[in-house]
């Protein structure tokens, strides 16, 4: 918080999207931006036409909408007009099947074409999309699936094959499994691509209501089971804001958000935001090669580039040279989400790039960008920014069942923020208990603390809880430990997220053996592998250490904030309810 801050350029600053963040603060309503969306008569609203169908009236149909880039390099390009009809056909796949409005359509699937044609196709019919990361193991998808009641899953024959399959007879609603590459020759399944070749590429977009169900994003807690964060229609109006406020996103713009939809901020800005303002986005099926990153932010001459912390540190880790050695004079704007940014981060941005990373806070509950460093404004390298024009944000603490603002600069408190932006959730799916305690006092409690400093920017401290943030993904440590317990060396799990240079945090799971079972590295191995197949690879441990005892309340619940406190030499804090021990 110390160190120098990154002054705005004043040019770009005045051709800014918000050039004044004051004077948009002042007159911003949620309403005249609604009165900016094309809708749908008698006040109806759907996704996909404000993001495709829109695109026929202004002229815009024959503009690529998205350029897709295989593994191999090559690039597809996909018109509005193309977007259009193919997700025509698949909302009228989803109709010859069966599939009514509200039902939810899942899927499991890299970062390929027929993944945005399903996000949008089930979105025009009306019905609920769900994204899951194709790195989930069995044991995730099912809990998701349970959850949310799929009637559809879309994915491949490998990842039937490997991790569906197996749990199919678990998911009772589950009445339809459409592949991209079915051959017809995986029983219980259907060939998607001969379905959409017979399906008309003529659809008349679904009139919903603002606050009908649209997309349904899951977020992990530290007990119990991933919550299902219900999203509606009218988020697009945040979606599209936030998009020109936040990321100064224009039409002209060649935009490159690099995050997967199996993650929100992949469907929200990899796919509706960009849309909706009429861009042209980049989806590359590859993961992060640093060369390779370099090689299309300059052959496709993107001009804003939204990516994750992670990532960034691994281009600062392959080094500056790489990077200059790329023209990147398109780009004019960058920003970063997904786990605080390093000031370091930002600093070595804007002395390779000529311009800082603009860091954003937000999460899979609030659906859209809340806290942001905007174009036309001053960076403070680690701080999150300023809250966006038509959001209230504040610094609270609990007290007595309530919250007391906390006024002071730079006091620790709770991030909470006033209900009633457009993106919202509406609800955690069938647990309004769950949901009802995040709203306290008038506030939204977000569950992470925060200061805030004499000029308004907000910094990130920690969160609240014990979720681990590990390259972007939110891992409850419930959902770990309760894959480990089925080995059948496993007595008690504690699972906790500790700092790495890279991927912000990695999951360490502590493990207490049954009697008759040795600790060594071969178990080690073992139960990791166990882990990695049921969970995969994004969710599963890198480390685990074995423990004789593991630190447990009176009631038994594993105490991992101790856990933490002792890897990381941290004070341990109140240990009153501890019963059980051994370090």
């Amino acid at each position: 918080m110390a160190r120098e801050i990154i002054r705005k350029d004043t040019a770009y600053a005045a051709k800014a999207n918000m050039p004044d963040y004051d004077k948009e603060r002042a007159s911003f309503s949620w309403e005249d931006a609604k009165a900016e969306l094309d809708g749908l008569p008698g006040g109806k609203l759907n996704i996909a036409h404000e993001a495709l169908d829109r695109h026929i009236a202004n002229g815009n149909a024959d503009k690529t909408a998205l350029r897709w880039i295989s593994k191999d390099g090559e690039p597809t390009d996909f018109s509005y007009r193309d977007l259009i009809g193919q997700t025509a056909r698949f909302a009228n796949v989803l109709r010859s099947i069966g599939v009514e409005k509200g039902e939810r359509v899942y899927s499991l699937l890299g970062r390929v074409p027929e993944l945005y044609v399903t996000a949008l196709g089930t979105l025009k019919a009306g019905s609920v999309f769900c994204p899951m990361f194709s790195a989930f193991g069995p044991e995730p998808i099912q809990s998701r699936m349970e959850i949310g009641g799929g009637k559809v899953l879309v994915t491949t024959k490998a990842l039937y094959r490997r991790k569906v399959a197996g749990i199919r007879d678990r998911l009772p609603e589950l009445k339809e499994v459409l592949l991209i590459d079915g051959d017809g020759s995986m029983d219980g399944t259907r060939n998607l691509a001969a379905l959409m070749k017979d399906a008309s590429p003529d659809f008349p977009v679904e009139p919903m209501d603002p606050e009908d169900m649209a997309l349904l994003h899951f977020t992990s807690g530290t007990t119990g089971k991933p919550k299902g964060a219900v999203h509606v229609h009218g988020a697009v109006v945040a979606h599209k804001t936030t998009g020109r406020i936040a990321l100064d996103l224009r039409p002209e713009d060649t935009f490159w958000c690099t995050a997967d939809p199996g993650w929100v901020t992949g469907t929200s800005y990899g796919i509706i935001a960009p849309l909706t303002i009429g861009a042209t986005m980049i989806v590359d099926q590859a993961e992060f090669d640093a060369e390779r990153w370099y090689r299309i932010l300059e052959e496709e001459k993107v001009t804003v580039w939204y990516t994750a912390p992670t990532a960034i540190r691994m281009l600062m880790k392959a080094g500056a040279d790489m990077a200059r050695a790329r023209d990147l004079s398109r780009i004019r704007f960058m920003a970063s989400v997904g786990e605080p940014l390093n000031p370091e981060a930002v600093v070595w941005s804007n002395d390779v790039f000529g311009m800082p990373f603009h860091d954003n806070w937000w999460q899979t509950e609030t659906g859209g960008i809340m806290i942001a460093n905007y174009a036309s404004m001053d960076v403070k390298p680690g701080s999150m920014g300023k809250p966006l024009p038509g959001i209230d944000a504040g610094i609270v603490a609990r007290q007595d069942g309530g919250v007391n603002a906390v006024d002071d600069q730079m006091v620790i408190g709770e991030l909470a923020l006033k209900p009633g932006w457009p993106s919202m959730m509406r609800a955690y799916l069938h647990e309004q208990a769950r949901y009802d305690k995040c709203f306290v006092g008038g506030w939204y409690l977000t569950g992470d603390l925060a200061m805030r400093d004499t000029e308004g920017y907000f910094w990130f401290v920690g969160r609240a809880d014990d979720v681990i943030k590990s390259s972007g993904h939110l891992i409850g440590p419930f959902e770990v430990e309760s894959a480990l317990m089925e080995h059948e060396a496993v007595a008690e799990v504690g699972v906790i997220g500790i700092p790495d240079e890279t991927a912000g945090e990695i999951v360490k799971a502590y493990v207490a053996l049954k009697p008759g079972y040795e600790e060594s590295d071969d178990l080690r191995l073992d139960l990791i592998g166990h882990a990695r197949k049921r969970l995969g690879p994004a969710v599963a441990p890198k480390e685990i250490a074995f423990r004789a005892n593991l630190p447990k309340t009176r009631s038994g619940k594993i105490m991992r904030r101790l856990l933490k406190a002792r890897e990381l030499g941290l004070p341990e804090g109140d240990i009153s309810t501890l019963e059980s021990d051994e370090k």
